[in-house]
């Protein structure tokens, strides 16, 4: 399987756009990413979407955001490759990027899968690709029910070796808030007794639309991509204090990148 890095860490190589990728980067963006979601779906929706094809898409995905002079800057890639169990992700959540890309960056190491809204498995085209990551979806309508099939299907998975990623705030912001960064991940890790990996991320590269789409928002190169994961947590009695770590992992990188 075709890997972004087999390094610990990785950064975009140093190369120009074309003229017309700098002056139209999100046009020349969305033709590409439009084309490859609709390749990954006739597979998806075919049974085709194996592993290594969706890696392999998700790889032209980043090609495409690197060819408009978008910079990706990830670190400690040891933190999950190295562990014996699956595990956890738990991640701020600031842009579309990070659904798309994440898989690429996890996967070639770890079997993994999203906790994601249910509108996301009912967009035309999209959602064939969605569905063949066997998420587990919630509707964001009834906490109390959401909760419950997080911890039914996360804990189902898990026992299959299935990591899974988790964006605990109740919605995209490039402001991390602290108070609407819930528990769950932290919940989850602590019932199926698995280790959280914390994700911190900026991911504003890839804007949010206010006016159509939401998920198709102004690609601006001028902003890099940085993630980080951070070493494995184990849960220890309620999970307060491993839910701190966390907090304080995602708010101390932000503040270095800022």
């Amino acid at each position: 399987m075709e890997y972004l890095t087999t390094q610990n860490s990785y950064r975009s190589p140093n190369q120009k756009a074309s003229f017309f990728a700098r002056k139209f980067p999100s046009l020349v963006y969305y033709l590409k990413m439009v084309r490859l979601v609709i390749w990954g779906s006739r597979k998806a929706k075919s049974g085709e979407f194996t592993t290594e094809k969706r890696v392999e898409g998700i790889l032209k995905i980043v090609r495409a955001l690197e060819s408009v002079g978008v910079q990706f800057e990830i670190e400690n890639l040891a933190a999950f490759r190295e562990l014996e169990s699956p595990c956890v992700f738990v991640s701020n959540h600031m842009s579309t990027l990070e659904t798309f890309i994440l898989p690429c960056i996890i996967e070639p190491d770890r079997a993994n899968t999203f906790v994601i809204k249910e509108s996301l498995i009912k967009y035309p085209v999209f959602k064939h690709i969605m569905l063949s990551l066997d998420p587990v979806v919630v509707t964001r309508e009834n906490p109390r029910e959401d909760f419950e099939a997080v911890m039914k299907g996360g804990q189902e998975r898990l026992s299959k070796g299935i990591s899974i990623v988790v964006f605990p705030q109740t919605m995209r912001s490039t402001i991390f808030d602290p108070t609407q960064f819930n528990t769950i991940g932290v919940k989850l890790a602590r019932r199926a007794g698995v280790p959280v990996i914390p994700i911190a991320l900026r991911t504003d590269a890839w804007g949010n639309n206010d006016r159509f789409v939401k998920e198709f928002g102004k690609i601006d190169p001028n902003k890099p991509v940085r993630i980080c994961f951070g070493d494995p947590i184990h849960i220890q009695g309620n999970g307060k204090d491993e839910h701190e770590l966390i907090v304080q992992f995602i708010e101390g990188k932000l503040k270095e990148w800022a």
